[in-house]
């Protein structure tokens, strides 16, 4: 199992907690991202939102491709895994950006691809915002320029969305063949087209049993395309503490949120631009990916039989929140991750 994080671009993840002591800033950040690949963690997503969707438009967020550019000089084995919207930005432009970030970190870049939600977002910053099945038809298209530009010169494309004329990029990306692209998704169209242009499947959080029912799914799609296998990564809420019942008070403390918190219209425009497989509570509202309902919370020993679970239904990457974030990651590293890397080397 690989374990990857948010990085707390937004200053938190919870909605109730004003301040939870992970300030949305580069000081913070890249403190964090230093320390997480020393006690263990092997890869960081960096969100993509010009605006804050957590603590209210009003509060400051980092930008995720400058950040992602900082953290590749800084950090030595850390995976970043940038989250990019097709609807920012041109592809080409883009995939000039990332190759040279990918040159920067040593090949330790890839792509999370998200087809924008948030139409209140793309207006104030004077982007074009699709509809549902308008987003993906765009995203597909930006991801076969994209791809052709990290493997050739010279290319021209003529689609609905974008033209491209003697297209020359170099340097190419160190990855090779290119840098993996994941993507998440739970609509026809997101399946589809994740499971003939990307490289990894992220998922929402879920039970066990839910998620093995999902890989099966992505990967018989991808076996009638005569593919390789895709790569699973599920999000994921963690709540360590030494007994069931202080677990279970922490879980309490997080969710006792009320509609009135900073992020709730913003929550409601994501739920009305998404096509999810199941309906969603004010719990998962409390956190992001509905990431309680995967059941990272309880004793170490709760924890790690959990982890064993997801890693038995086929899942190759936890996406790991916590809060505040720094404590919660230095806890768990210590309780799972190296209990779990010492048990294997045993």
């Amino acid at each position: 199992m690989r374990y990857g994080y948010w990085l707390p671009v937004f200053g938190g993840w919870l909605r109730n907690v004003e301040d939870e002591g992970m300030e949305a800033s580069w000081e913070y950040n890249s403190r964090l991202a230093r320390r997480s690949e020393e006690i263990g963690y092997d890869l960081t997503l960096i969100a993509e939102l010009n605006l804050n969707d957590i603590k209210g438009i009003h509060a400051p967020s980092l930008d995720a491709w400058s950040t992602a550019a900082a953290l590749a000089a800084v950090t030595k084995r850390l995976e970043l895994m940038v989250a990019v919207r097709p609807t920012f930005h041109q592809p080409a432009l883009l995939a000039k950006q990332a190759a040279n970030i990918d040159h920067i970190s040593q090949g330790r870049l890839s792509l999370n691809v998200v087809s924008s939600w948030w139409a209140d977002e793309a207006r104030k910053y004077g982007v074009q915002f699709e509809q549902h099945e308008d987003r993906y038809a765009r995203t597909a298209e930006w991801l076969e320029v994209v791809d052709a530009l990290w493997r050739q010169d010279h290319f021209s494309f003529a689609g609905e969305h974008y033209r491209l004329e003697d297209c020359v990029l170099q340097p190419k990306p160190q990855s090779q063949p290119r840098p993996t692209i994941y993507a998440g998704g739970e609509s026809e169209a997101a399946k589809e087209l994740i499971a003939r242009q990307c490289d990894a499947y992220v998922m929402h959080g879920d039970e066990p049993a839910r998620v093995r029912e999902k890989i099966a799914d992505l990967s018989a799609r991808r076996e009638r395309l005569a593919l390789p296998p895709l790569q699973f990564g599920v999000a994921a809420f963690s709540i360590v503490r030494n007994t069931p019942e202080q677990a279970q008070r922490e879980l309490a403390r997080i969710t006792n949120v009320q509609q009135s918190a900073a992020g709730y219209e913003n929550y409601q425009q994501w739920l009305a631009g998404t096509q999810l497989e199941q309906q969603v509570s004010l719990e998962d509202y409390s956190v992001s990916n509905r990431g309680l309902r995967a059941g990272l919370i309880g004793s170490p020993e709760q924890v790690a039989e959990r982890i064993a679970e997801f890693a038995a239904a086929g899942v190759d990457l936890l996406l790991l929140q916590c809060s505040p974030q720094l404590e919660e990651m230095e806890r768990f590293a210590e309780t799972i991750i190296r209990p779990t890397a010492a048990s294997a080397a045993a």
